[in-house]
């Protein structure tokens, strides 16, 4: 395959992880260890990246970053189960929406699978709007194809008309 094929994902996921509350690195690499220990083959990892509030502004800066994961893979119903799961076991409170947060696990991809159910919706809903979801996605496969528009991750990304800061995060 040479470098600027458009590659399908159907054997991966890909998870959006944040955090804005506490020991925001810690949470993130205790969301990491909750889905190894939950099962799941976590395969890599984007660079963690500093990021404004995006809507609800009025809250402290986010760490965000996105894994990869692997097959075996469970349902993408049960997937998304285990990462609830794991968001609660850090801490996440739902008390606002968009609010500040301990831990923010969010089921991006599911293979080249698209769904719209009460508990689910994939790919994400707002995917190709975010910036601190296409930066590390991108770090990771710029040649990634969006399952429902059909356009690459860097497409999007270059297209995006969210202009909030997504910075590499240097402790």
């Amino acid at each position: 395959m040479n470098s600027d094929s458009r590659l399908l994902i159907s054997d991966r996921a890909f998870v959006g992880l944040g955090s804005n509350l506490g020991d925001r690195a810690g949470h993130l690499l205790l969301a990491v260890r909750g889905m190894i220990d939950a099962g799941l083959v976590v395969s890599r990892l984007s660079s963690v990246y500093e990021t404004e509030p995006v809507e609800v502004t009025d809250q402290p800066a986010f760490l965000n970053m996105v894994a990869e994961l692997r097959r075996p893979l469970p349902a993408p119903e049960q997937l998304l189960a285990r990462l609830l799961r794991i968001e609660h076991a850090l801490g996440r409170k739902r008390e606002a929406r968009k609010g500040a947060r301990t831990v923010d696990l969010d089921l991006l991809l599911y293979g080249d699978e698209t769904r719209e159910t009460e508990f689910l919706r994939l790919p994400h809903p707002r995917l190709h709007l975010r910036r601190f979801v296409l930066v590390p996605l991108a770090e990771l496969e710029p040649q990634l194809i969006h399952p429902m528009w059909g356009r690459t991750i860097s497409d999007l990304l270059a297209e995006s008309e969210d202009d909030s800061s997504v910075k590499r995060w240097r402790p």
